[in-house]
């Protein structure tokens, strides 16, 4: 490379949201990477927070982990506490990544919504809403104090263009696509951005042989034939993009949400 690294994050904290495997995991050692201070790696899980910041520290980049639940603002706002008190300074680097079906599920076909059972929706909303938006909550005042601050919230094309029998996961995404545009507009003149990457399928990460059994079987092709780049995603393809709209190379963009989905959906 020639020159500095256009996306040096300049030592600002970072703090990661369901960054105990998958796509959290690989943004949080891409952040660390590109000189973030520190990353605060959460997981609901202690133990998945804990071996990930373990891999970044060793990389020699300060980390600490902070599990907690984003539906539970209490323990979401000791998270950040934790975080500015170890780095000594606040959260400017804010990924609201943790989302599926909550802590303890994962996401799978529902019934037709009208055959779905009320008491089920909560759980989807209150990890990809109402979690997204403590975390911000207990961010954005830091941010504001720093005067600036970068907000990436992970959202799917479930909530773009809608997905049947997900009726209640696209709902609680499309809110968090929406609440991520006025928080953009609430916080731009204070030197933040706010801003989503929608996702469509990304592969969990397995060894090679797994993952082309996978992508080979009738169920992987069909699937994969909806996409216009034929593969499907993998959790370095959302890094990327985190990483991007993180750093500076990014500070006139805001309010937007950026499909990283191999063209499954042109829609806006």
């Amino acid at each position: 490379m020639i020159g500095e690294d256009p996306l040096d994050l300049g030592g600002q904290v970072a703090l990661v949201t369901g960054a105990g495997q998958s796509v959290g995991r690989e943004i949080a050692l891409t952040l660390a990477r590109h000189n973030a201070g520190g990353v605060a790696v959460n997981d609901y899980v202690l133990e998945r927070a804990t071996a990930v910041a373990a891999e970044i520290e060793a990389m020699g980049v300060r980390a600490v982990p902070v599990a907690f639940d984003v539906g539970d603002i209490a323990a979401v706002r000791a998270g950040f506490a934790t975080a500015a008190e170890t780095f000594g300074k606040p959260v400017s680097l804010l990924v609201n990544n943790a989302g599926n079906a909550g802590p303890n599920a994962q996401i799978g076909l529902s019934p037709e919504f009208w055959q779905t059972d009320p008491g089920e929706w909560d759980r989807y909303f209150r990890t990809n809403t109402f979690g997204v938006m403590n975390c911000c909550h207990a961010a954005v005042p830091g941010m504001i104090e720093a005067g600036k601050g970068r907000i990436v919230t992970i959202v799917s094309d479930a909530g773009r263009v809608g997905e049947p029998r997900l009726a209640a996961y696209s709902a609680a995404k499309a809110g968090a696509s929406g609440f991520v545009r006025a928080l953009a507009k609430e916080t731009g003149r204070y030197g933040i951005t706010s801003n989503a990457i929608a996702l469509s399928a990304i592969l969990p990460q397995m060894d090679p042989a797994k993952e082309q059994e996978f992508e080979q079987s009738e169920h992987g092709k069909r699937q994969v034939s909806r996409y216009v780049i034929r593969r499907f995603g993998r959790p370095t393809d959302v890094a990327g993009m985190a990483l991007y709209l993180c750093s500076d190379a990014a500070s006139f963009i805001t309010g937007q949400t950026i499909p990283v989905d191999g063209g499954y959906a042109f829609a806006v």
